[in-house]
């Protein structure tokens, strides 16, 4: 698949690291004052003209009255739409009864709006009526990643990795609230002063969390992971520059020759996307199953079987957890298993299914390093209540664990995967590690873009004879780092 290894080298693109001697002599400091004169500018502000007040406010005035005409347009649209049409009417159908109740109902409190206002109302009131209103509008917009709302008049965006402030804003925390009963309520959860918190799924699988009052101080707190319809496999995360086409073939062969692999990285480092290329890799005959907490890998293969876990009712009755789910899961025949997040007292039940027949599975976990990820392992064991001691809790994880493939969103919002480390057995101890590929950081440009690269560390794989078994050769000059010329 990957038959291509060209090892990368530093050529006239490649960033300055260093100054000479000579360059630094020449360099003389700058005069007090010509370095506050730039401080001084910076401060300086355009004043804004009364006209331009004037326009903010007639803008702002404008769009407090079209909310309030939409909520008095939204509370007709209940008195008057057949809800129970709903389900069968076709989307042409339901905008030409919303359009005719929202003319009716203008033309009867006298109101006359422009042609633009009237567009704008409608839409806004079709996606009040079938999706989450103005959540609708981001959902289907596909440059956004995460949408995080911080009370009814506060909705950020991140795209490319960064946070974005966006215009739009709900009414008032009542319809926000109505939102957020509306989602929840969809999927047989609830959400109250007695629930104040709820995890759920959207339709498209999009992650959703909301915690509501009194527990958000400042109005109710959503957020929600955008579900990609478009699945990333490794060619694309090879062309996006998240790892390089060497590092592909390792992992290749690493998945193909069923070595179990932990995915780490922090929040939003893009563990879930690397899991579900790595899946890829999975031959077509074996069974898979796949336990998570809110179901989002969308694994390719023929033969997966999907679990879910499910948190307890209102009596605190009916929750099954991911342990649960391990457990059973182990009872049907799985050739793999993979979780889609290991956080808790089912990592004993994972470990044991990896030394136990259950080779090639795969899990991620928060951890910032592959060092803090066994660290990690150890806490969880723990915090599973079972007494055992250190390096009995140590060999079975290097026994159960391979690779741990750390996964880390930089700051300038870049998603990368800056190491492939091995583990290699027990050294007394301590857990014997090897990495075999890093990102290396070299600068930043002026505008705060990392450069870097990246590079093999020199180290030959401790799999290297189990890879030429299956017949997966890799050559060499894979492992071979980097060298500038």
């Amino acid at each position: 698949m990957f038959s291509k290894y060209k090892k990368p080298t530093a050529g006239k693109d490649a960033p300055a690291t260093a100054v000479s001697a000579n360059s630094k002599a020449n360099i003389a400091p700058a005069p007090a004052a010509k370095i506050d004169e730039p401080r001084k500018s910076l401060m300086k502000t355009m004043p804004i003209r009364p006209a331009e007040i004037g326009a903010m406010d007639k803008d702002k005035r404008r769009k407090e009255r079209l909310g309030e005409i939409k909520l008095e347009l939204h509370k007709a649209l209940l008195d008057n739409l057949n809800l129970a049409a709903l389900d069968t009417a076709t989307e042409q159908e339901l905008r030409t009864e919303i359009n005719a109740i929202a003319n009716e109902t203008l033309e009867d409190m006298g109101i006359v709006l422009n042609r633009d206002e009237r567009q704008s109302l409608s839409q806004d009131l079709f996606f009040e009526v079938t999706g989450l209103g103005p959540l609708e509008t981001l959902l289907k917009d596909d440059s956004v990643n995460d949408i995080l709302v911080n009370g009814p008049h506060q909705i950020f965006v991140e795209r490319d990795g960064k946070l974005q402030l966006t215009d739009i804003t709900f009414k008032d925390e009542k319809h926000l609230l109505r939102i957020i009963d509306k989602i929840v309520s969809a999927v047989g959860r609830r959400v109250d002063e007695s629930n104040p918190y709820v995890d759920a799924r959207l339709a498209d699988g999009s992650r959703f969390n909301a915690m509501v009052p009194p527990i958000a101080v400042d109005g109710s707190l959503v957020s929600i992971r955008k579900f990609k319809k478009d699945k990333l496999g490794i060619e694309e995360l090879v062309k996006f520059g998240a790892f390089t086409e060497e590092m592909a073939a390792y992992l290749q062969a690493a998945v193909s020759t069923r070595l179990n692999i932990i995915v780490s990285g922090g929040t939003g480092s893009g563990k879930t996307t690397t899991l579900n290329a790595l899946s890829g890799f999975i031959d077509d005959s074996e069974r898979i199953l796949t336990i998570e907490d809110t179901a989002e890998l969308q694994l390719q293969q023929t033969h997966v079987g999907r679990m879910e876990s499910r948190p307890p009712n209102v009596e605190g009755k009916g929750g099954v957890s991911q342990r649960d789910c391990l457990k059973n899961a182990l009872r049907m025949r799985p050739d793999r298993i993979i979780v889609g997040e290991t956080r808790g007292e089912e990592v004993i039940d994972m470990l044991q299914a990896m030394n136990t027949g259950h080779d090639g599975s795969m899990t991620t976990i928060h951890a910032n390093s592959a060092r803090d990820g066994v660290s990690r392992l150890e806490n969880m064991i723990a915090m599973a209540g079972i007494d055992m001691p250190l390096k009995a809790m140590r060999s079975q994880i290097s026994s159960a664990v391979n690779l741990i493939v750390q996964a880390s969103r930089l700051q300038d919002g870049s998603r990368r995967m800056v190491s492939i480390t091995e583990i290699t057995g027990m050294e007394g101890d301590v857990i014997s590690m090897q990495e075999i590929f890093r990102y290396q950081r070299v600068g930043l440009t002026p505008d705060n873009k990392i450069i870097g690269h990246f590079t093999a560390t020199g180290v030959r794989s401790h799999f290297s004879e189990r890879f030429k078994l299956w017949g997966y050769d890799l050559p060499a000059a894979i492992f071979e780092p980097m060298v500038a010329e």
